[in-house]
């Protein structure tokens, strides 16, 4: 072959690799489908594919070229031994661990027999582990994407890079979650980055019927949307539970927002009906409830909602419903006013008790304790419980006032006792008061109230109010004593009432002892109205809403009248010694008058004898 010739053929083979340029098969387009579980790689005229992560063909080998040929199986590197674990640690396969996970929660078993606090508690404690599992397993795993799909929508979508840079975005069947490399580089240890988002779709099962707490910018915009007091929050899952973890831990205040793309069934939302991106908040204990605190809806349509978060948890889509109350400003009035003369009544009573000397005993030191409690009760409850702007104040106002209201039934249920105690003219009974009257009177409603603040702080405060939350029936952490003490003073009343009967029916004495009996006899009456009929009217508000409503707020917010009623102004004694202060004050009067008038005929007299001193 000549030069030239030589030449030409060299210049038609650049030209037909102009013409002819090499195809990438692996796209995009997509020319060739290597099946699950497999990668396409693109070489020099050719491809092949190759399993991914963690999968293997059936024949050992390592290439194939087509999805016909795809044999990829998930390897268990824990019983084939292709691992690095040491001897004396446990080894856990990703794949298998999602399977056991996804198997708990498609037959949970004894979980669905436990109360449903327990399995919130349960679910937590699930929920937690599993995402601190799967970052320090993925630590260990090759660079690259890796997905696991298992029973109950179980689904695990997870991406480690030695040295992230740019968006990172994970999708499944029913989430899709996008965020910065950033966010996730671990700001404390040395290792690859590591991105995971796990969804639970069985997990809703057991954390069915939690409550949602809002923040004051949702509860303002409900409130203006809905013209009145909402009264309750029923939260409806919408979508699965989706949980993100990253290599960086300190995920309380992300640098950059997260965006989350949730597909769930077709909703149209009601005209009491909103739809919010939330969150799962959980104390030390494990127990939670739903926030929207940190999460705003950036979109919202009949089968999606997309949602930015600013910190790192468990996700869902809700959907609220809500039982809306109109305002009534009569009832708000009758309470401010009502409260108001309670507050003057409890006042001018407490410093009756503190300053009449000659009245002081036990009688009046459980008068005077229960009339502290009360007014303080009273006092907070007209000040701030509407105070629902600051969540942690208004959990610290609920639980003020559970443990006022707990203290004032407590000295309630000691003077019923006293008063049996009196009745039954029993010696010692000064003595066996002054034992009990602190120890019980402030010790065991501090008690009651720990015990329930401890367990579920988070039903402290509503989004209306600062005030026990009625879901789960939590509002017989407050009821369920005060009907017990309200059954224990009925007890002490019938039996005082037979007791003045039997000395009724024996009586021999004086006209002062059948007024003292007679008084007795009054004051067991009006214990049991102050004591528990007005709280216990509480419970039949729903039946007979409108009335029972009215008639619970008149009474209630009028206790501190019925005490200074009964404890002073129908007290012999206390009207005795008002009666001297009075008198007490009309006589200095005069004599400060007769003081002045002295002096100042004694100025008079004093100038006349200068004057003639004088002259």
């Amino acid at each position: 072959m000549s030069h030239g010739q030589g030449v030409v053929l060299k210049a038609y083979d650049l030209e037909l690799n102009y013409l002819n340029p090499n195809v990438n098969e692996c796209g995009p387009p997509l020319y060739i489908s290597c099946g699950g579980f497999a990668h396409c790689h693109n070489v020099e005229g050719s491809h092949y594919c190759e399993c991914a992560s963690g999968y293997e063909l059936l024949s050992g080998g390592t290439k194939f070229q087509s999805e016909k040929e795809n044999t990829c199986q998930n390897v268990d590197e824990c019983i084939s031994g292709k691992h690095q674990c040491h001897n004396s640690t446990h080894c856990i396969n990703v794949k298998d661990l999602m399977k056991e996970v996804g198997e708990l929660l498609d037959t949970p078993g004894d979980l669905k027999t436990l109360p449903p606090s327990k399995q919130h508690c349960v679910a937590t404690h699930l929920l937690v582990g599993l995402e601190d599992v799967l970052r320090v397993l993925s630590k260990f795993l090759a660079n690259g994407p890796l997905t696991v799909h298992a029973l109950a929508g179980t689904e695990l979508s997870l991406k480690v890079q030695e040295l992230g840079i740019g968006e990172v975005t994970l999708g499944q069947s029913h989430a899709k979650m996008q965020l910065n490399w950033d966010v996730a580089q671990e700001s404390s240890e040395f290792g690859p980055s590591v991105v995971g988002l796990i969804s639970t779709l069985g997990m809703g099962r057991l954390l069915a019927g939690d409550p949602l707490v809002l923040e004051p910018e949702n509860q303002e915009v409900l409130h203006g949307a809905h013209k009145g007091v909402l009264r309750e929050v029923s939260p409806v899952l919408l979508s699965d539970i989706n949980s993100i973890f990253i290599s960086n831990r300190d995920t309380e205040n992300l640098s950059s927002p997260i965006t989350l793309i949730f597909s769930h069934h077709s909703v149209a939302p009601g005209p009491r009906e909103e739809v919010f991106c939330v969150s799962w908040e959980h104390s030390q204990n494990r127990y939670g409830h739903w926030s929207t605190t940190g999460c705003r809806m950036v979109d919202t349509r009949d089968t999606s909602t997309t949602c930015q978060c600013t910190h790192l948890s468990s996700f869902a889509i809700l959907m609220a419903h809500y039982d809306v109350q109109e305002e009534d400003p009569m009832m708000a009035l009758i309470t401010y006013l009502g409260l108001g003369l309670s507050l003057l009544c409890l006042l001018l009573a407490t410093l009756t008790f503190l300053l009449c000397k000659a009245i002081q005993n036990t009688s009046t030191s459980l008068h005077l304790q229960l009339s502290i409690c009360l007014f303080l009760a009273h006092l907070l409850c007209l000040m701030a419980i509407d105070r629902t702007e600051i969540k942690v104040l208004c959990t610290i106002i609920a639980g003020a006032l559970h443990y006022l209201y707990l203290a004032s039934f407590t000295w309630m249920l000691l003077e019923g006792l006293h008063l049996f105690l009196t009745a039954r003219t029993y010696s010692s009974v000064s003595r066996v008061m002054k034992k009990l009257m602190f120890p019980v009177g402030y010790g065991v409603p501090a008690i009651i109230a720990a015990i329930f603040a401890s367990s579920s702080p988070h039903l402290y405060g509503t989004p209306t109010k600062c005030w026990l939350h009625t879901d789960k029936g939590f509002i017989w952490a407050f009821l369920g004593p005060i009907c017990s003490i309200f059954s224990i003073n009925l007890g002490f009343f019938l039996m005082i009432f037979w007791i003045v009967k039997n000395k009724l029916s024996s009586l021999n004495s004086d006209v002062s002892t059948l007024q003292n009996t007679r008084m007795l006899t009054f004051k067991a009456t009006a214990q049991l109205l102050i004591l528990g009929c007005t709280w216990c009217l509480g419970i039949l508000v729903g039946p007979a809403s409108h009335v029972m409503a009215y008639l619970f707020t008149i009474i209630n917010s009028l206790q501190g009248v019925y005490i200074f009623l009964v404890y002073c102004i129908l007290s012999q004694q206390v009207q005795e010694q008002y009666k001297k202060c009075f008198k007490g004050i009309r006589k200095t009067k005069p004599e400060s008058e007769k003081y002045m008038l002295s002096s100042g005929t004694m100025s008079d007299a004093s100038k006349h004898s200068v004057s003639i001193h004088f002259v």
